[in-house]
């Protein structure tokens, strides 16, 4: 079963069992996948549909930040439950040991030695990653072990 359809349903499921924030949230990611869908007039496939979701999430983490800066607790528990929502769709996260293995074997695949060899390094990990790390997390990594 492919991820939209896995949406779909869960947005029923919600529908069913008057649970508003899943429904809120799920029918808002279904909107994005549609509205992408229509920017692009072709139907989006399970990676581009994940790094939506992760693009989701990573916007309801900055709203939380702004809502504990402004010290809205309304604002902070509906991104946090939201936040988990979207996360129940994203494949596991990668634990940053991993990462770092394969940030060290595109390194040395490529024979980067420099921050300015970071976009052939970053073609590599972003292949064998394929959505389990969000892209500011695995940037970081290879920029700091191209730092060193």
């Amino acid at each position: 079963m492919n991820l939209k359809t896995q949406l779909n349903d869960s947005m029923k499921d919600a529908m069913r069992n008057g649970d508003e924030v899943r429904k809120r949230t799920v029918r808002m990611a279904l909107a994005a996948i549609k509205q992408a869908e229509v920017d692009k007039r072709a139907e989006l496939d399970d990676m581009a549909i994940i790094a939506l979701l992760q693009k989701e999430v990573k916007n309801r983490r900055e709203s939380l930040e702004e809502a504990k800066k402004a010290n809205r607790a309304d604002l902070i528990a509906d991104n946090e439950a939201e936040i988990k929502v979207l996360e129940a769709f994203l494949p596991k996260a990668m634990p940053p040991e991993e990462l770092r293995a394969i940030v060290q074997y595109a390194i040395a695949e490529t024979g980067a030695s420099s921050p300015a060899d970071m976009g052939k390094v970053m073609k590599i990990v972003m292949a064998k990653v394929a959505g389990r790390a969000p892209n500011d997390v695995i940037s970081a990594a290879v920029r700091e072990l191209l730092q060193k």
